[in-house]
């Protein structure tokens, strides 16, 4: 029984079914590569640059990713070696281009045209391009089967993975379908009337790939922006005002300070609205705060310095040879994720007596704000709820309304909008994010009643997880 396909080779005649791609029409022909190729297929040379010359050399660079052929960038050959290049060797008119070397432009295949080369001059190819020349009425034909090999070229490169190479013999060997010319060029013809098509639908898929990758997170920047200026959950007339809350938030702290639980702030500040203006007001002395506020927010809600009702503490600044090996754990800026802890990811510990009779005022208590404020990961925060007694350390802080007075679940959720980082980055004096009390007092948030806190916060944690399973699709 004959075989399906044969292949001779000298005097043996074997079986390559196995390796025949696929079925094509009774009027076609399978053949190899080099079997069509009226030039051996081969790489050029290693060139001799100049700064100046009468031959350009045809590098991988100008074989460019989008499909096109750039001689711009291509660079002078030294006349000094001019003579070792015989004519063959000088690329022609559709001569079909293979990178050869290197992971990321090994295996692209170009299609050379004079029109490429408006100048006119003399062509040669480099080390690291393959050249492959078959007759002018298929070369166009030929071009877009070897891109349809493209992927597999890509992947057959030998080497170290920073310097793959494709051999030769790889191409030579590659199966090629050949159908009659008339219905080459119908073939052509048909995939150059759809290459505008299928590019329009390339560059709509990558903006799509785009906009999946980035939506979900510019999605829940918006609903937290929405948040805080009052757009997220409508207002309730029989809500408390937040300038009442104020007061309690006031008196509360003035309680606090009586009882040396906290410091008097020097610069405590008072911000009153006129007209929906912001004033702040430090030692009697007025100031307009219009240019400072981003956006205007609900007649029931107030601007107010952070520090006006919140306890915001940095960590200590416990040094290497203060570690033990177990004793009381210290929160590090590793353990803090984005709206999470994790005390397994890195242990640190200092001597329980030393935490006993110094840091017991840094221990964390369930409900904290925790952030990590210097560094790349600068601005991760989460809600610490740890049973087991940890203390705060260097670059780590805690923010927490006074008591009861303010919902904790929206400050938190207010550290994560734009309007509080941003806040923070105008305040950077050097190229390394290193916050503290200093910086966190200053910034300007809205708050709004009570009752509203809890609005918001109940609208954004039933919509967030709603926005997680998009990145998860």
């Amino acid at each position: 029984m004959p075989y399906a396909y044969c292949e001779q080779i000298g005097k043996e005649i074997r079986d390559i079914s196995d390796e025949i791609p696929f079925e094509i029409p009774e009027s076609w022909e399978w053949c190899r590569l080099s079997d069509l190729a009226i030039k051996e297929i081969k790489r050029g040379k290693s060139p001799v640059y100049a700064d100046s010359g009468s031959v350009l050399v045809f590098a991988q660079k100008c074989n460019v990713k989008t499909g096109r052929i750039n001689i711009t960038l291509a660079k002078y050959l030294s006349d000094s070696v001019i003579s070792k290049y015989p004519q063959e060797e000088y690329m022609q008119d559709r001569d079909i281009i293979v990178n050869s070397t290197g992971t990321g432009t090994l295996g692209r295949i170009g299609l050379y045209s004079d029109r490429d080369n408006p100048n006119n001059l003399p062509l040669v190819p480099d080390s690291h391009v393959t050249i492959v020349r078959v007759c002018k009425s298929i070369s166009q034909y030929i071009y877009y089967i070897l891109k349809w090999y493209q992927p597999y070229l890509e992947e057959s490169g030998e080497g170290s993975t920073k310097q793959k190479e494709l051999k030769a013999d790889r191409i030579k060997e590659l199966f090629i379908p050949i159908p009659p010319l008339a219905e080459q060029h119908r073939i052509v013809a048909k995939i150059e009337e759809l290459l505008p098509y299928i590019e329009r639908y390339g560059k709509a898929e990558e903006h799509l790939t785009t906009l999946n990758t980035t939506f979900p997170e510019a999605l829940k920047k918006s609903i937290l922006q929405e948040a805080v200026q009052g757009k997220l959950v409508p207002q309730n007339p029989d809500d408390e005002p937040a300038s009442v809350l104020l007061e309690r938030i006031r008196a509360e702290k003035q309680e606090l300070i009586k009882q040396g639980k906290i410091k008097q702030n020097k610069n405590e500040s008072v911000i009153i609205t006129r007209d929906k203006i912001p004033y702040e007001i430090i030692d009697g002395k007025e100031r307009c705060l219009a240019d400072e506020v981003p956006f205007e927010i609900p007649d029931s809600w107030c601007w107010c310095r952070l520090s006006n009702v919140s306890i915001i503490q940095e960590g200590a600044g416990i040094r290497t040879y203060q570690y033990r090996t177990s004793g009381t754990q210290i929160l590090t800026v590793t353990n803090i994720l984005e709206g999470s802890v994790d005390m397994k990811k890195a242990t640190k510990y200092i001597a329980t007596e030393e935490y006993l009779d110094k840091y017991q005022h840094l221990t964390l208590n369930i409900g904290d704000i925790v952030s990590s404020c210097s560094g790349a990961s600068w601005g991760k925060t989460a809600i610490w709820d740890y049973g087991d007694t940890v203390m705060l350390n260097t670059s780590t802080l805690r923010l927490r309304f006074f008591n009861d007075t303010a919902y904790n679940m929206y400050l938190y959720w207010l550290t994560k909008t734009p309007l509080f980082k941003n806040q923070l980055i105008a305040q950077l004096s050097g190229m390394q994010p290193n916050f503290g009390y200093s910086h966190y007092s200053k910034v300007l948030i809205p708050l709004p009643p009570l009752a509203e806190q809890h609005r918001i916060v109940a609208k954004i944690e039933e919509i967030m997880p709603m926005i997680e399973r998009l990145t998860q699709r």
